[in-house]
This record gives structure tokens, sequence and C-alpha cells, in this order.
């Protein structure tokens, strides 16, 4: 078999990569048979020169490979024919602006395998790049409040060559003694986040704590659905339930605008699930949280204020809570908002490391040997001109 690692196309440009160059070492030692080459990119955050010097094949058309892994879209122009490729496609939600990209896999034979959808038999994501999204998204938080607070200014992270250089910019700054910040998730975006505040010594509290005292050091505190939910009929707060039926919730989050002064959203949430607050919250005068990093980026979604997605070039914008509208980001009584939806693009040395290694280790083996938990099995969009079996969904959408 013949491997080809390609060159990311969509613009926005992408400057990560599913297999840098000790990632291709490494499944070279693995699986000796297996051919790999890599096609040339003047963006990618890993040059070319790193795979020749690394003694890696660098080969611009790929049509003699087997199987072809990106990390984005690939533009529908260069798609090959009965090829196999492995991409994030965002296709399987019905995404319009990717309809003829869906289409042209399915005209072509190819057998599409979504990232999104790499699943163990428990439905655990396998490969992601979601640490990478809180770190960076962390990062930048404190970037838009040291802006808006005028108290320092760091460099922003995709100038930095690596992780190790942004944090290096965080030990730099000071933070006010009473700073409060709250983080809402708990898988690995949270985490990443929790990742970035660690080198700066914040003390992390309980929920209740947070809400009801106040500190002269900087402190967090990380809050799972059970802190901000609760359900309509007063019973008992259940886990399984609340994601089978995340309509039977109201919210109870208010009391956290009121404490928190840098809010950073890491959690997932569903369209069925209360919205955290709404408009009118940020206008009382005790509202608090003036800086918003929403990692999670869900437009018109839990969270009033973001109104769109942030570009990593402008990566802050103000909302003005009494107009509902976009407006001046730093001004008084507006909202600070880092939006950015594309954050482990700003740290693509060391997020396509870890991405890399989830490959080989979790899906490259049932890619290349026995499938036996039908891992790519569910994660195939699209096989030899037709739906996947999971994806069958998409047909009326696809025919419309």
């Amino acid at each position: 078999m013949k491997l080809g690692v390609l060159r990311e196309t969509k613009n926005p440009p992408d400057r990560r990569v599913a297999l840098p160059p000790k990632q291709v070492i490494k499944l070279k030692k693995l699986y000796p048979n297996i051919d790999i080459v890599v096609q040339p990119s003047d963006l990618r955050a890993y040059k070319n020169e790193e795979y020749i010097n690394s003694g890696i094949k660098m080969q611009e058309d790929l049509s003699d490979c087997d199987v072809l892994i990106g990390v984005k879209e690939v533009e529908i122009e260069t798609l090959i024919e009965g090829k196999k490729y492995i991409f994030f496609s965002h296709t399987a939600k019905k995404q319009e602006y990717n309809k003829g990209l869906l289409q042209t896999v399915i005209d072509k034979k190819i057998q599409l395998i979504d990232y999104e959808y790499l699943t163990n038999i428990h439905g655990q994501r396998l490969v992601a790049f979601g640490r990478w999204a809180g770190i960076v998204g962390a990062y930048n938080s404190l970037y838009a409040y040291g802006k808006r607070t005028k108290l320092f200014d760091l460099k922003r992270a995709h100038e930095c060559h690596d992780m190790d250089e942004f944090f290096g910019e965080l030990m730099k700054i000071s933070l006010p003694s009473s700073l409060k910040i709250l983080i809402s998730g708990g898988g690995r975006v949270a985490h990443g986040a929790m990742e970035t505040l660690a080198p700066l010594a914040i003390r992390k509290i309980s929920p209740q704590k947070f809400l009801k005292q106040e500190f002269d050091y900087p402190v967090y505190a990380q809050v799972d659905p059970w802190h901000y939910t609760k359900r309509k009929d007063g019973g008992h707060w259940d886990l399984e339930n609340f994601f089978k039926h995340p309509n039977d919730y109201e919210s109870t989050f208010k009391p956290y605008t009121k404490s928190a002064d840098l809010y950073i959203a890491c959690h997932f949430w569903d369209p069925k699930a209360p919205r955290f607050f709404d408009v009118k919250d940020m206008t009382e005068e005790d509202y608090r949280m003036k800086v918003i990093g929403d990692v999670s980026c869900d437009i018109d979604g839990p969270i009033p204020s973001t109104l769109k997605a942030s570009t990593i070039n402008e990566p802050i914008y103000g909302f003005n809570p009494f107009t509902g509208k976009e407006d001046d980001a730093y001004k008084a009584g507006n909202t600070t908002v880092m939006a950015v939806d594309n954050l482990p693009g700003e740290a693509p040395r060391n997020a396509s490391v870890d991405f890399g290694n989830d490959l080989i280790d979790n899906i490259l083996p049932p890619l290349l040997g026995d499938d036996v938990d039908k891992i790519i099995e569910r994660a195939s969009i699209t096989v030899n001109g037709n739906l996947g079996k999971h994806f069958s969904y998409l047909d009326d959408w696809l025919k419309a």
C-alpha cells in the first residue's frame, strides 16, 4: 500500500499536517512494507526540507497512492477517482457549502473516511484536535483580557514557533490578584484550557466557592452541566438523562455571569439544551463577564454574544448587549469576544504531532489491517459510489 500526505488547500490557509516528519518515520518503522510520500507545500508548518532531511520522499502527483490523508476539506478539482481519502469533510451534518464536495466524492467512487466519526465501540473519538483548541483558546482568551484591561500585551499564538514559546510568553504577564476565571466543559477542550492556566499558578476552586467568595489571588473554577442546569420537574439530575432529553432541563448559569471576570467556554452544547443566559442578563448592573473566550463557538447558541466566528488574523470583536449587535470590542458596557473557530491552526506544529500519533496508534491499525471493531466502517461517509451504511440519512438532502 502507498500512502500520500496531502497539502492543505482550504482558504483561509491551514498550516497543520496529518503526519509530521517524525510521525512518518515512526509509521515506516511500524509498517516497513508501506510506502509513504508527502505532497510539497509552501504553507505547511513543517517545511519541505524537514521531510527531505528525514529521508521522506516529496511527490506532487499522488495518483499512484492508495490512501490520501489530509486535515481539512480537499479541493473538489483535485479529487482522484477510486481512492480512499481521510479528512474532516464537514458534510455529515448536511453542511450546504460542502454539498458539491460530497456529490463529487460519490460520483468518483471515493471512500471518504471522516475523522469526526472515527470512534471506538463506546462512541469515543479516537483522533481529534480538541486538546489544542483548549490550549490555544485559553491563551487567546488571556490575550483578549490583556487587551481589554490594558494590563499586558501577549504575542499572538500563531506568531509563536511552538507551545514552548507561547508558554514562555505567558510567564511574562502579571494577573490581577482578584481575577476570577470560569471554564465550562469537562472534556479534552476544557482540559487543554486548564493546561494553559497551569503555569500561571492560578488556583482551582470549587464552583460553590467561586459563586460565594472573593479572593486576593487569581482563581478559576471548572463547571459541568450539573453545575449550570437543573431539571424542569425538580427531579434528580442524571447525566444520561441530560444527554437523552436536554430539553427537559433549564439553565442555572446566570449567577456565574455575576462572578466571573473572564469566561472560557469549552463545553459541548446540544441545540435542544437550554441556552446558558440571554442578552437581557448582560445588561444588568452586576453583570461581570467583560471578556468571553468562546472556544466552543456555537453561533446563535448558548452564549448570546457569539454572533459569528472570528478569525486567526482578527480574533476579537465586541458585543453590545443593549443593541444585540457587533460593536467596539473595548468600549465600556460591551463584552469583548474571542471566538476563533479553528484554534488548533494557531499551534500547527504541536497540534500536528499529537494528531499524527493518534492516527498511528488508533486509526492506521484498522485501516491497514483487520477492522474488527468496524472503526473505519462507522466513519466511511461514502463507499464505492454510495453513501456509507451509517450515513444513508444524507440521501434525501443530496438529491434535493
